[in-house]
């Protein structure tokens, strides 16, 4: 009789131990799995109804209006915002993106179904080989990216029309929802830069 109340207070401690053990372990995952969906969430690829906000500046993180957008002015840089939990996705670096207004009447046809009332975005990593797409020639209305003087043209899909670069920046559609200026679908296009070494047909 004795054994067997011994051998059940040892089975109740020890179920008491590993529930103990549980919630610790729990407790000690549960930032870190948030962490993770954090991270995972900031860097996954812009998502339809995405904001736009400003990437860098006093008004970094804040969503883009279309009426922060002058006609014809340098882009803008952005990233997609979660309009649920307002959390940039600027856990990558493809995600970057350069925004501008220009004339609806002078946008190429694919352009202007992608656009919204003249505005449009694009990646803003040069696709020969990372850059920033940080220039702008405001005479001729194009992209310039610094470091090897490729440029494009945003009002016919960021084709290349000078330098080095393989092949046009990846188009984001745009819509206006609510006078509010959204992601309209995935990006159209390769997002990402030629790998050094390598020829645009990969040789």
């Amino acid at each position: 009789m004795v054994q067997r109340r011994e051998t059940a207070v040892f089975v109740g401690d020890l179920k008491r131990r590993r529930v103990l053990q549980a919630c610790c372990g729990f407790a000690l995952c549960a930032p870190a799995l948030a962490q993770t969906e954090a991270t995972g969430e900031a860097a996954a690829a812009p998502q339809e109804n995405d904001a736009l906000a400003f990437a860098y500046g006093d008004r970094a993180g804040q969503a883009i209006a279309p009426a922060d957008l002058a006609l014809g002015a340098k882009q803008t840089l952005a990233y997609p915002l979660d309009p649920n939990t307002m959390r940039m996705r600027d856990g990558s670096r493809l995600n970057q993106l350069i925004v501008v207004q220009l004339d609806p009447a002078k946008l190429a046809a694919d352009t202007l179904a992608r656009a919204a009332n003249g505005i449009v975005a694009y990646s803003g990593v040069c696709t020969h080989t990372g850059c920033d797409v940080t220039a702008w020639y405001a005479d001729v209305l194009r992209f310039k990216c610094p470091c090897h003087e490729s440029e494009f043209d945003p009002s016919d899909g960021a084709r290349v029309v000078g330098g080095p670069a393989p092949w046009q920046l990846a188009a984001l559609p745009l819509k206006i929802a609510d006078g509010a200026l959204l992601v309209a679908g995935p990006f159209v296009g390769r997002v990402g830069f030629q790998p050094p070494g390598l020829t645009p047909f990969g040789q």
